[in-house]
């Protein structure tokens, strides 16, 4: 017996054992199943906005390559959501130009942006816009963690690094259309009936979601949202970490009404006016097929003041314009509009419509925003009867992105009876096949909607928006010789103001500076310095005149230095020289320089000046570049040959 005992604890033992093991091995598993997926770090492209991104805050890593000034950066430490977020995290320091993880968190828009040079990126400066962000370190704080996709407002993903797939252009969610309430754990003291959030859009069209309509809110009261995110971090500027990833900042609640009006899908602030065909070929039939394509168009956008606003032009004989760019500001008033359009008939003068849209729609008055381009879109079925290269060239030099539409082109049997060959290509903005696109059968009309909208709303490559007024620095160099004298000086003054209230001046349009020499050079004022129209007049009349001797070979050299070494990478650059005499140093290398630099020289010569000394200094061909005044008093009359020689060599560039 008592060996029989023996064996049963034994076995006893061994099956306390095999438990015992077994346990641990299913706590181990029990450990595995709880333990929190890892956090995939979503990568970014260079050209990235932090406006793009709707999350307030998040880590991404940036790709190398992204210090390239083509990426804008606007601000510095805070910087403006239309900068490029990897831009900006060079520019702050946090980051070099091999990339790394950055930490980003949004906070609230700034009356004003300063730019400035650090790092090897040169920020721009900017008015004012409606939301920023701050860059930091991307380690997270301890307990911390942040989404592994971005949600993002745009209608293409820019996250092509991280393999995600590219979306259509969708409208931005009207504030208030979906709603869902916050639960006692994410609002302490609320019950889920009080309060109600805007919830972000779901990151797949095919997910389904419950939606709640939001509590019409008495009169005179302020609902428990507004009170409770006005006393929170959000209010500060701030965005806390454990915040619901659905939550959107209090700017972006509603609590007015069911139905809150849009102000418009801000990454696509165009004036956008489309010239439809009315003319009797293209029949009713057809012609209702145009009109619905408009109301898609309508009903795709988020139309409203602070994004697109839509006009439109009809054509047959004359052109008429429907209603104008101010007369609609939402997308639903616009789709009733379009409704009542009733056809014109008559031919097809596109040509004449165009014209008609450069002279009269795009004007103030009409509701031209002036900071937002001017895109217009012109249907045609088949061909116009009209010729559309004079007037397109004067839309295009006006500023006017001109998009083509043909519908149901010319075949070859009936090309014989196109007024203009090649129409198309003679009127839109660049030939590069951005502009035009051709539809085989107004039964198709509807399937171009998403590919012109994406192009039209994409103003970054809207080439035709910078023109010869608004898209360079110009630089005065000013010879202020003991020659010259106190009155003529004065008169070069003028001369020089003349020249510069033509243009369109702004700190993001064209900019002026000026140098005044003898044998010394001084900066008058640099292109930072003066951003209105009339602070550059008042500049010009302030500037004192020197005295002394004639060094222009060395004005030139100061002027590369200190004013053109400052200019923005996407201006043209010129420089208008003004002297009276024969240069004391040599002047050719100087103007080699000047021109190995890519600054388009003028020399203007005036009484004593060397004419010579004018054409090596001036750009090839020094017939363009270059002009002698007999004597100061008739400065004046060259001012017109002087700013139609600079818009023809802008506007005679490729188109390509």
């Amino acid at each position: 017996t008592g060996i029989v005992v023996l064996t049963m604890k034994a076995s006893v033992i061994e099956m306390f054992l095999v438990l015992l093991v077994t346990g641990i091995h299913s706590n181990k598993d029990v450990t595995k199943k709880i333990k929190r997926p890892k956090f995939t770090v979503p990568q970014i492209n260079c050209d990235v906005k932090a406006g793009k991104i709707i999350n307030p805050e998040f880590v991404v890593k940036c790709p190398a390559g992204c210090q390239d000034p083509k990426y804008h950066v606007y601000g510095t430490d805070v910087y403006a959501s239309y900068s490029s977020v990897c831009g900006a995290a060079i520019h702050s320091g946090v980051l070099d130009n091999s990339g790394g993880k950055i930490l980003v968190r949004k906070v609230a828009g700034q009356s004003g942006y300063k730019g400035s040079y650090a790092n090897g990126v040169q920020s721009l400066s900017l008015p004012r816009w409606r939301e920023s962000f701050v860059v930091s370190e991307g380690k997270p704080p301890k307990g911390v963690t942040y989404p592994s996709a971005l949600t993002y407002s745009s209608p293409k993903s820019p996250a092509a690094k991280a393999g995600e797939p590219t979306k259509a252009y969708q409208k931005p969610p009207v504030p208030g259309t979906t709603a869902q309430a916050v639960t006692p754990l994410q609002l302490t003291g609320a019950t889920a009936t009080e309060v109600t959030l805007t919830s972000l859009p779901k990151p797949s069209p095919s997910t389904g979601s419950t939606t709640s309509s939001l509590r019409p809110q008495p009169v005179g009261h302020r609902s428990w949202e507004l009170d409770l995110w006005s006393t929170g971090s959000y209010a500060s500027g701030h965005n806390s970490p454990h915040a619901n990833p659905g939550f959107v900042p209090k700017e972006e609640l509603s609590t007015q009404s069911l139905e809150p009006v849009s102000q418009g899908d801000p990454n696509c602030k165009i004036d956008l006016s489309f010239l439809i065909d009315g003319s009797s070929s293209i029949g009713k039939r057809r012609f209702r097929i145009q009109k619905q394509f408009l109301a898609d168009v309508a009903q795709t956008l988020d139309i409203g003041p602070g994004g697109p606003l839509m006009g439109v032009v009809q054509y047959g004989d004359n052109p008429a314009a429907q209603f104008s760019l101010r007369t609609h500001m939402n997308s639903r008033d616009l789709k009733t509009a379009i409704d009542k359009i009733t056809q014109r008939g008559g031919l097809s003068n596109a040509g004449r419509a165009i014209s008609y849209v450069t002279k009269n729609f795009f004007s103030k008055a009409n509701g031209n925003r002036g900071g937002a381009p001017n895109v217009a879109v012109v249907i045609v079925d088949g061909w116009p009867t009209d010729k559309v290269e004079e007037a397109s060239r004067l839309a295009r030099e006006s500023g006017i992105n001109i998009f083509f539409i043909t519908v149901e082109g010319a075949t070859e049997n009936e090309k014989q009876y196109v007024t203009e060959p090649n129409f198309s290509n003679k009127a839109v903005c660049r030939t590069n096949g951005f502009y035009s696109l051709n539809v085989q059968s107004w039964f198709s009309l509807r399937k171009t909607v998403q590919p012109l909208l994406k192009r039209v709303c994409d103003t970054d490559r809207l080439a035709c928006s910078k023109t010869c007024w608004n898209s360079a620095d110009i630089g005065f160099v000013i010879d202020g010789s003991s020659s010259v004298g106190t009155g003529n000086f004065r008169t070069v003054l003028q001369f020089v103001a003349n020249i510069s209230k033509e243009f369109e001046i702004s700190e993001t349009d064209t900019r002026v500076g000026a140098v005044q020499y003898t044998y010394e050079q001084r900066l008058e004022f640099g292109f930072d310095d003066y951003h209105t129209k009339s602070d550059i007049l008042n500049a010009i009349k302030r500037v004192g005149y020197w005295s002394g001797g004639t060094s222009t070979g060395a004005a030139i050299n100061y002027a590369l230095e200190q004013l053109f070494k400052k200019s923005k990478p996407n201006k043209r650059k010129l420089m208008i020289l003004i002297t009276d005499g024969r240069s004391y140093d040599d002047v050719r290398i100087p103007a080699m320089v000047a021109h190995h630099k890519g600054v388009t020289t003028y020399a203007i010569g005036v009484a004593w000046a060397a004419q010579d000394e004018l054409e090596v200094i001036a750009t090839h061909p020094a017939s363009d570049h270059s002009f002698f005044v007999d004597e100061f008093d008739n400065l004046y009359k060259f001012v017109p040959k002087v700013i139609r020689n600079i818009c023809t060599e802008f506007n005679s560039q490729p188109r390509n």
